[in-house]
Parts: C-alpha cells; structure tokens; sequence
C-alpha cells in the first residue's frame, strides 16, 4: 500500500481534458456560482451615482470656481458647456468601458452615439438640463421666500449635493421618456410587420 501512494489515477482526468462533446454551460450560469454570497450595488444605483458625482463635481469646479469671475449668462453657458463635455468623454464613456456587452448601457444615455458632433448634441441638451434645474431652484425659492429680486436672502443657494441630485433626476427623467417614445415606436412597427405578415 505504502508503495502504491503515489500511483496517482490521472484516467479520470485525461477523459475530462479530452472530452470533445462536453455541453457548454451559459455565462450566466457561471455567474450564480462565482457571485454567490456577494452583496451587489444595484446597476441603476451605480449609473445614478455617476452621473450625480460628475454633474455635483461640474457644479463645485465651474459654477463655484468660475462664479467670482464671471456671472449670469456667461457662466451658464460655460457651466452647459462643461456639463456636455462631462457626459460625452467622462459619463458615457465610462458607462461604455463598464458595461457587459456592447449597448448594454445605452439605456441609459440620452446620446447613445459616439462621434465627434455627439459633443455638440450633449452641450445642448445639457443645456436644456440646466435651464430645468434654474427653474426649479427659482420655483422653490419664489414658494419660500418670495420675489427672488427683492428677496433678503435666498432659502435654497446653489451647491454640489443638490445640483447633483437635480441633475441626475432631470436626466434620468427625459431618458426616460426618450426610452418610453422609443418602445411605442418599436411596438408600433413590430404590430405593423406582423399585420402584413398575417394578410400575406
């Protein structure tokens, strides 16, 4: 017996290495076993804080940095200008980089295209984004303190957390909508196909 130790039986092995019809397992399959015991951030949480930090980081560099030296329509357009930017080479590349497979992550861009005028069409929808939120914190101010021209002090001011939080809804908000217009379509041409189909 003692002889016999290290007489490995390597049979089983060799037939498991050459085995040519063995049945492929699905990635997700594999997936249940290799995360299984992790706890795991939600990808719409993930998504909703990207874009939060970057428009909260936007606001402290441009608005908050710039805001001592130029002011009104001036900063508006360069923190819209920022914002665009922002989403075309940080957001949406960083969403691309980490998504599993190739569009996964479209769903959740407003721009799913990646050319050089994609640039462009961010700085003005960003633009569109940020007239919301300058709405929005001159409705809340109005309600709370009334005429924001003749108002003593402002009850809501502009910061990161909140201008973040703003953004990321609106964004969120419209791609929603985008994602909704784009579904009726979708269905509204899948019934059309299969229409014809039947009456041919």
């Amino acid at each position: 017996m003692a002889e016999n130790y290290y007489d490995l039986k390597t049979d089983a092995v060799d037939r498991l290495v050459n085995a040519e019809a063995a049945p492929r397992v699905p990635d997700a399959e594999i997936k249940k076993y290799t995360s299984k015991g992790k706890k795991r951030i939600p990808t719409w949480l993930k998504i909703c804080f990207v874009k939060f930090w970057f428009s909260g980081a936007m606001c402290y560099f441009f608005l908050w940095g710039l805001g001592t030296y130029i002011s009104g329509l001036d900063l508006m357009f360069v923190l819209a200008v920022g914002l665009g930017l922002s989403v075309d080479l940080l957001v949406n590349h960083l969403l691309r980089y980490f998504e599993p497979e190739k569009g996964a992550y479209n769903k959740w861009m407003m721009i799913t295209t990646r050319k050089f005028w994609s640039i462009f069409i961010n700085v003005i929808y960003s633009g569109l984004v940020l007239f919301c939120i300058v709405s929005t914190y001159n409705m809340i101010n109005t309600i709370l303190v009334g005429d924001i021209e003749t108002a003593q002090r402002v009850a809501v001011p502009v910061e990161p957390i909140l201008f973040g939080l703003l953004y990321m809804g609106f964004d969120m908000l419209f791609i929603t909508v985008k994602n909704t217009i784009i579904k009726v379509f979708r269905d509204a041409e899948a019934k059309v196909a299969g229409d014809r189909k039947q009456s041919s």
